[in-house]
């Protein structure tokens, strides 16, 4: 697909070699090792401290499998995306490639253990809710399986051709098509959710910003930059393997790690919320609660709730908060399904699970202390409230202003109970992104390096495209909103190139443009025969 571009000639290119020695090899597979060794003990760990019985031999194996998938995915991730982040400094000879690989490894993992959590779950609520509530079935497991590799497929085949792609592009493409699968193969009749397409929007907006946000940006900084500093050495390309001055060595190194930092506190996210839903449905009594919350926490959190009911039921109207539980769910659950979450039929049911969820917390005295057989039906509860809260958002007229912050500080309560990521969970991710970064990252550097722009990167254009992309993936985690890298990333060089007059070349964009437009529908299309065929298999 990149035949036609000019390659830079090989005397300018950085020397790539060196990573492939025995002792980086024994590191590499030790490092790997003992992170599977970490999850599978942790795992076992959380299941004793519970009391949760031994797994069947089935269920074990399916998340032994799921577990590994997902951290591929975050190991190709790695790979794919993180190049984007040593492309600079490798070809403005601020690092060496192997020094470059391993940095930028190591902040990613910094990025992923002190991420918030909040993109992990803005990924999950694409999924159809009643693949989210049964995550420990049959459809469950085939969702993860598909979406998944649905997802690495399409970035290895990008990554052969060498061409940058967004791995949350890929991850969202899968989801849709898991949905319309899911729907396509429900009975005639059934209530059956698709895609929750309100949410794909608002997803979709952001990755969309992307690449208009990097090239825009990153060529106003540049510009603003020539303006400013006046020193001319900042504008230059690399002469020979000589390193740039220190101070614009450090820039380039600080940048480098700002956009690795980043890309682990948001790329690093995606596979986080889908290893919970693996986790849920194979051990609820261990993970389906967030355990962690203290006895103390649980007197205001009963307090919001029976606030939050209060309100419910008074905007139930005439209908009377009667109905049991099981109907509850269902209507809440059917609401959901229709994006119509504000009649008074469905508050009246909101109103009954609030109420059951504040008796449960109130009878058992702390998360911790609810039974294993009460588990799955008080996750249940607070998840259809939390999501509908979530739908019904600022559009519901006829909250004032008090019953907004009212349901809004019980939705942060039931968030807290059950959107949570246990710190073994991070570490293991954090490692998989970590070593990804440090395995076949030469492809991708190479096209940023040498096939965006048709003269070599300067200092100041590698330092402009860093600076746009570690601010705004930064603030992107910050609002639970997943982000490309690559997109931002990519063209923000090409932005930098074009501002500059250096000359792009076209063939390369072409070639970006046509994965960014074919990412969507090819995801969709292998995520959704992955899940027609895993349906039937399992």
């Amino acid at each position: 697909m990149m035949g036609s571009v000019r390659e830079t000639p090989p005397s300018s290119r950085p020397d790539m070699g060196g990573g492939n020695k025995p002792l980086h090899v024994a590191i590499f597979f030790g490092v790997l090792l003992g992170a599977l060794g970490f999850a599978a003990f942790s795992i076992l760990r959380d299941m004793h401290a519970v009391d949760e019985g031994t797994l069947a031999t089935g269920t074990f194996v399916l998340l032994g499998i799921a577990l590994l998938i997902a951290l591929g995915f975050e190991f190709v991730n790695g790979f794919h995306d993180t190049a984007n982040a040593v492309a600079t400094v490798i070809y403005t000879r601020s690092l060496p490639p192997l020094v470059a690989v391993i940095w930028s490894g190591f902040w990613n993992f910094l990025g992923v253990a002190t991420s918030t959590g909040a993109v992990a779950y803005s990924i999950v609520t694409l999924l159809p809710v009643e693949l989210i509530l049964q995550a420990g079935s049959t459809a469950g497991y085939a969702m993860i399986f598909a979406l998944l590799l649905a997802a690495i497929i399409w970035n290895l085949v990008t990554w052969a051709f060498g061409i940058p792609n967004s791995s949350s592009h890929a991850l969202v493409g899968s989801i849709m098509g898991v949905g319309l699968a899911n729907q396509l193969l429900a009975p005639d009749g059934a209530a059956t959710q698709g895609v929750d397409w309100g949410q794909v929007e608002k997803v979709f907006s952001a990755l969309l910003f992307s690449p208009i946000c990097g090239f825009v940006m990153a060529g106003l900084l540049l510009l603003v930059m020539k303006f400013f500093i006046k020193n001319r050495s900042l504008y230059k390309s690399p002469e020979g393997d000589r390193p740039p001055p220190l101070w614009i060595r450090s820039l380039l190194i600080f940048t480098c790690t700002g956009v690795s930092f980043s890309h682990g506190g948001n790329d690093g996210q995606k596979g986080m919320g889908l290893i919970m839903l693996i986790l849920i449905g194979a051990a609820p009594t261990a993970y389906a609660l967030n355990r962690a919350m203290p006895e103390s926490a649980m007197p205001a959190f009963i307090q919001s709730a029976d606030h939050a009911r209060q309100v419910f039921q008074a905007h139930a109207g005439d209908v009377p908060v009667t109905m049991n539980e099981m109907k509850a769910r269902e209507a809440v659950g059917a609401a959901l399904r229709a994006k119509s979450v504000s009649s008074p039929d469905t508050f009246a049911a909101l109103a009954v699970l609030s109420s059951d969820i504040s008796s449960s917390v109130r009878t058992y005295g702390s998360m911790k202390s609810v039974p294993a057989a009460a588990v799955p039906n008080v996750r249940t509860d607070m998840y259809l409230v939390a999501d509908a809260i979530r739908v019904m958002g600022e559009k519901n007229e006829s909250f004032s202003a008090d019953d907004r912050k009212t349901v809004k500080a019980f939705q942060s309560d039931l968030y807290a109970g059950t959107r949570f990521i246990p710190l073994w969970v991070k570490i293991s991710v954090a490692i998989a992104l970590g070593l990804g970064t440090m395995v076949g990252w030469k492809r991708i550097v190479v096209t940023v390096g040498e096939k965006i722009g048709k003269t070599h990167m300067t200092y100041a254009e590698g330092a402009s495209a860093e600076i746009v992309a570690m601010t705004t993936i930064g603030l992107a985690e910050r609002f639970g909103l997943p982000v490309s890298t690559t997109h931002i990333l990519s063209s923000g060089v090409a932005g930098t190139m074009a501002a500059n007059g250096s000359g792009i070349q076209m063939a390369t964009l072409r070639s970006m443009a046509l994965a960014w437009v074919t990412t969507l529908p090819a995801a969709m299309a292998i995520s959704g025969c992955l899940y027609i065929v895993f349906r039937q298999l399992f």
